[in-house]
């Protein structure tokens, strides 16, 4: 494996996404799987209701394919732990877009269900980095020389609350069209970069292959979107956001490449927060701050546009921070 190896994982996954969005979206017409719209969201969001979800089916089944191509070509199977976290976490989506399907509501299942099970698998997952000698406890802390030794134990219940929180973060990022696929492309093309610079080549693969899906996926969710990811794709990438960054050793990098997620998610916190405060009061027209910029009079390839430039931009600062 090597950098042209890599380039071809990104065209081969582009390929398999967009074959595999040719085919699925006439099935998920066919099954009415479509998206109900949260009554409290923006008014001009309704006409968008029917519109198919669990379209990130196109990029997970192109990763996983990749994967599974690969095998011959791989020396390090630590790959194949990073998907099958963000499989876990597509699973968990995959029931929510399930819930909602059936009850033919927006809400699927419970928050507390859906931590639960991501508790588990983020604790499964690290335990099984740790066993394989694959996550150290010494947090590396981008711009800083000197990593900082924490108990392993600490470490690790640390880190299932950064991975749940990070997870649900780039699923609030999945609010309008192409938002979330556009924000995670610069984010995999930087870890595809710092995998290959670190000769990780196992590792630089799967962001790769998920970098080139997303782009083919993006021709069905640009808007007006023909297709949404649903949970099943935004916990999936999220899964593999989290799961890539404990794998290079590098989670705290997560602040620089995911601050648009981290902002999204900040957002709804202070606006909850201070509606509870001052008893009605809002920061925000409305939580997440996409839908204040819509609110506000921003298109929505505009706000994609500017988001997805400010991911890149720190990106690339990231790049000199590790």
């Amino acid at each position: 494996m090597n950098e042209y190896g890599i380039l071809i994982a990104a065209l081969i996954g582009c390929l398999l996404s967009g074959g595999l969005g040719y085919l699925l979206l006439p099935v998920l017409r066919a099954l009415k799987a479509g998206q109900s719209i949260r009554e409290i969201g923006p008014t001009w969001h309704n006409n968008k209701a029917g519109t198919p979800m669990m379209g990130g089916l196109m990029f997970i089944g192109a990763v996983v394919i990749c994967m599974l191509v690969s095998i011959p070509f791989v020396e390090d199977y630590t790959g194949f732990y990073v998907v099958g976290l963000a499989l876990c976490f597509g699973l968990v989506g995959f029931l929510d877009d399930f819930f909602k399907l059936k009850y033919k509501r927006n809400l699927g299942l419970t928050s507390l269900q859906k931590a639960l099970l991501q508790m588990a698998v983020s604790a499964i997952y690290l335990y099984l980095m740790y066993k394989t000698e694959n996550l150290t406890n010494y947090l590396y802390i981008p711009f800083v020389e000197n990593p900082i030794k924490i108990h392993i134990l600490l470490y690790i219940f640390i880190s299932m609350f950064i991975m749940v929180g990070c997870v649900n973060a780039v699923n609030l990022t999945d609010g309008i069209d192409g938002l979330c696929g556009s924000v995670t492309v610069p984010v995999m093309i930087f870890f595809a970069v710092a995998a290959v610079a670190r000769q990780r080549w196992d590792l630089a693969l799967l962001p790769a292959a998920l970098a080139g899906a997303l782009v083919a996926y993006l021709f069905y969710n640009w808007h007006p979107a023909k297709v949404f990811m649903g949970d099943t794709g935004s916990l999936f990438l999220g899964g593999m956001v989290c799961a890539l960054a404990f794998a290079l050793d590098m989670p705290m990098i997560l602040l620089l490449v995911g601050l648009v997620y981290i902002i999204e998610t900040m957002s709804v916190i202070l606006q909850v927060g201070y509606f509870k405060i001052s008893h009605g009061k809002r920061i925000f027209k409305m939580a997440p701050i996409h839908h204040h910029f819509e609110m506000s009079g921003w298109k929505e390839e505009a706000i994609v546009l500017v988001f997805t430039a400010v991911t890149t931009v720190m990106c690339i600062i990231a790049w000199f921070g590790i």
